[in-house]
């Protein structure tokens, strides 16, 4: 399967020092299969060694999946990634040249060369370049052209094998975004000394399919990439890069006709653009990853921006959810409650709110929910799972919902500004969501 567990596999064989491995074995192989292939990045981390033999230690199933993942190839940019234990989707390619970019300038193999113009090594074969260039072929094509994303869908998060973009594919979909900010962190932190890849990756993403105990740091990403490259860093770093693609063929053609004001201009809108989406907004999970059933019947559209936000807590389950996959369980329970036994045509909710970092997709944005009775048209009811009857989500949890997806509601035109939120008993006979969870949205913004 597309999983990092398989990936983790290959990498313990091939880091094996039975076998003759070491941390630097799978990154020399991931720079020959085609990690690394643009020109930005080779100009950081040097070109490759030419295409290798399968490995010894791998199996030719092993080898064939890691030449598919690792293959470059623009066009079809959902080849290289893989479903990680927390849910989220990963491209390769920047994961790994973060890592040997963290290697190296940890001192494990060759030093990485002093760029010029000056630019930061580790963000530009991971994220500056990448995004430095969708922005600049989004600019000179129609105005329609995206620079950012799209997500996708799995045909199978238990199995997955094949990934599907949601639309037309960016230089930058979010398997890229994602693999970019976790090869960023990851470099980082093998900056500070060398450890094993398949230690530091499962360290990080957790292991079994999401299956773990406890929340991954990877869930923590957006906040850790945020801490390392906060917008003014990324805008300043986007502008170098621009500036040494400039000296470099064939970027230097796409270059040609830009003043240094406009690549400033370039870098700025990116910069802003790419930490709006995915640093300071939350990750959203959409129903095809959770395992939604259909919807039953025709949704009703909702007319955007709405007033009002209704907070729930969920009561059953219980205890809030920590993993990908007993939030994915808690969604497809409360699903088959909503429709199975209430007679509703979906989930009642439009987003649910896990305690492992993401926002699970409901009803979504679009479409009329059955959560708050009489007022369903008018605002959008969010449930953080678990019973806050005697207790509180833990404070990232409350974080996510008051300083995140509130303002990012806003800002992307969901909500009005002048929003009013209500806890659901304000609004009918209940003790949602609960007095401690009550007690302390009061001291939210919009709560009246």
């Amino acid at each position: 399967p597309r999983h990092m567990d398989s990936v983790l596999d290959i990498l313990d064989a091939l880091e094996s020092p039975a076998r003759g491995g070491s941390p630097g074995t799978a990154v020399a192989l991931g720079r020959g299969l085609g990690v690394c292939s643009t020109p930005g990045c080779r100009a950081v981390l040097g070109e490759p060694l030419g295409t290798p033999d399968r490995h010894p230690a791998l199996t030719p199933g092993q080898w064939q999946l890691l030449t598919e993942l690792l293959h470059h190839d623009p066009a079809t940019p959902e080849l290289g990634a893989v479903l990680t234990p927390d849910g989220s989707t990963v491209a390769l390619g920047p994961l790994l040249a973060g890592i040997e970019a963290g290697l190296r300038s940890g001192g494990f193999g060759r030093p990485l060369p002093i760029l010029d113009p000056p630019a930061d090594p580790l963000l530009a074969v991971t994220i500056t370049e990448a995004l430095g260039t969708s922005f600049l072929l989004a600019q000179g094509g129609d105005n329609n052209a995206t620079a950012l994303g799209p997500g996708g869908c799995w045909d199978d998060v238990e199995n997955p094998q094949n990934y599907t973009l949601r639309g037309p594919p960016s230089p930058v979909p979010d398997p890229v975004a994602i693999g970019a900010m976790d090869g960023a962190v990851l470099g980082a932190r093998l900056a500070r000394g060398p450890l094993l890849v398949a230690e530091l990756l499962r360290g990080y993403y957790g292991t079994g399919n999401g299956s773990g105990a406890g929340r991954p740091p990877s869930s923590y990403r957006r906040r850790n990439f945020g801490a390392l490259a906060g917008q003014g860093r990324l805008e300043k770093e986007v502008a170098a890069v621009l500036e040494l693609l400039r000296t470099l063929s064939p970027t230097s053609e796409l270059l040609r006709d830009l003043g240094t004001q406009e690549v400033a201009a370039v870098a700025q809108r990116a910069a802003r653009e790419f930490s709006e989406r995915y640093v300071e907004c939350p990750a959203i999970m959409p129903r095809c990853l959770w395992g939604a059933r259909p919807y039953r019947g025709t949704p009703t559209p909702l007319q955007p921006p709405l007033g009002s936000v209704f907070l729930h807590h969920t009561l059953e389950p219980s205890q809030p959810c920590q993993t990908f996959g007993a939030c994915a369980r808690a969604m497809r329970d409360m699903q088959r409650f909503h429709q199975d036994t209430r007679g509703w045509d979906d989930i009642g909710y439009s987003f649910v709110v896990g305690s492992d970092g993401y926002l699970y997709e409901g009803r979504g944005w679009h479409w009329v929910g059955a959560h708050t009775k009489g007022y369903n048209t008018q605002g959008f009811g969010v449930g953080i799972v678990g019973d806050f009857t005697a207790t509180l989500p833990d404070p990232d949890t409350l974080a996510l919902v008051r300083d995140e997806l509130l303002p990012c509601a806003v800002r992307f035109g969901h909500i009005r500004p002048d929003f009013i939120l209500h806890g659901h008993r304000q609004l009918g006979h209940t003790d949602c969501p609960g007095n401690a969870l009550f007690q302390e949205i009061q001291s939210w913004p919009g709560f009246q």
